[in-house]
């Protein structure tokens, strides 16, 4: 009987154990439309709306998401972009750092376009600006050699829940983007009004600018 009693004992803990860590589980989703899916400067969905959504699951620091958008490259036959991502993500001494790894799939041209990048990014909030830092390694494949890059972006909260983010960033020899955006909350719904550019090393022909609205939400 007592052994029994110690088992119940034992089985009601480890159940309250179970509970206490699956309600640590955090799970997330999003949704955005935007008139122009922008990556870095350039266009992926050629200059055409886009609809884009994720579910991320997170655990005492620990994330993984799937992300996905309608694209278009032109004469490419992918028209979906589905990405998939897990990293680690903390705060020590008021500096926030994330370490992770992005495979960037593409049905129907798998073997042309997939790739994948790690990254590691930093960051710091100061309340009246916040600082950021990130840098990407690209995964070589046989079909692709993804250029590295490095990035860094200011956000300045302003009143009635505005706010100013700008970013630049760098690849290692193809040229440097830029990004000017304007975020509004309402509730539960983000917007944003953005300038986007990029400047192509040597080739002006690859250059773009684009104003770009995106209209997003998470729940």
């Amino acid at each position: 009987m007592k052994f029994i009693k110690l088992s119940l004992v034992a089985a009601v803990l480890a159940t309250g154990m179970l509970a206490a860590e699956t309600s640590e589980i955090g799970v997330s989703a999003n949704m955005a439309i935007t008139s122009n899916y922008v990556w870095r400067g350039m266009t992926q969905s050629k200059n055409s709306p886009a609809i884009q959504g994720g579910i991320d699951v997170d655990f005492k620091g620990l994330y993984a998401g799937v992300w996905g958008s309608n694209i278009e490259f032109g004469d490419a036959k992918a028209s979906l972009e589905a990405d998939a991502y897990l990293g680690y993500s903390n705060e020590v001494s008021g500096f926030s750092y994330d370490i992770g790894y992005t495979q960037f799939i593409y049905p129907n041209q798998s073997s042309e376009l997939n790739f994948g990048e790690a990254h590691a990014k930093l960051g710091y909030d100061f309340e009246v600006v916040a600082l950021g830092a990130a840098y990407y390694y690209g995964i070589e494949t046989n079909d692709l050699e993804p250029e590295n890059a490095w990035e860094a972006s200011v956000s300045v909260p302003l009143p009635m829940e505005f706010s100013v983010d700008v970013t630049y960033g760098d690849y290692d020899s193809s040229g440097a983007y830029y990004l000017l955006g304007v975020n509004k909350s309402f509730g539960k719904f983000d917007f944003t009004l953005a300038y986007t550019a990029n400047d192509a090393d040597g080739d002006s022909d690859a250059e773009q600018d684009n104003f770009v609205a995106t209209m997003g939400t998470s729940f």
